[in-house]
């Protein structure tokens, strides 16, 4: 059972920050994921993935947005979270946060065992700890 807390004010602006990212840029069989991370220092960073037509080279969205806040030189992160974007063809007409895979698990904890991930668990939307995803990291 996962050890969880509830989201705050800045959570929920994190995760309008990677529904507009998507929001702005989603192309079908290309973007539909968006990302947004915030640091230590406050910034919020957001990006999209990279869809590829082989599969394994598609590039998550949490990586493409550590990597932009790498990029700017902020390199300790805090919290951060994925939202898919509805395809035309789904009856869906709004984004919904998606836990990271299994990857990104060991990227994000990788950069920082004390990274916060927000996604929904037992239809509620929460966070935890990367490690609780990750257990027994080697």
């Amino acid at each position: 059972m996962l050890k969880v807390h509830a989201l705050n004010s800045k959570d929920y602006e994190l995760i309008k920050e990677a529904e507009k990212i998507i929001e702005q840029n989603y192309q079908y069989e290309r973007h539909h994921i968006g990302s947004a991370v915030r640091t230590k220092s406050g910034e919020v960073y957001a990006a999209v993935h990279m869809e590829a037509n082989v599969g394994r080279i598609t590039v998550c969205g949490e990586a493409m947005a550590m990597g932009k806040s790498i990029s700017e030189g902020d390199h300790e992160f805090e919290t951060i979270v994925a939202v898919a974007h509805p395809h035309p063809h789904e009856n869906i007409n709004k984004c919904w946060v998606v836990a990271p895979c299994g990857m990104c698990r060991e990227l994000i904890s990788d950069y920082g065992q004390h990274i916060d991930i927000i996604l929904s668990y037992n239809n509620e939307l929460v966070k935890c700890n990367i490690l609780q995803l990750l257990p027994e990291k080697y």
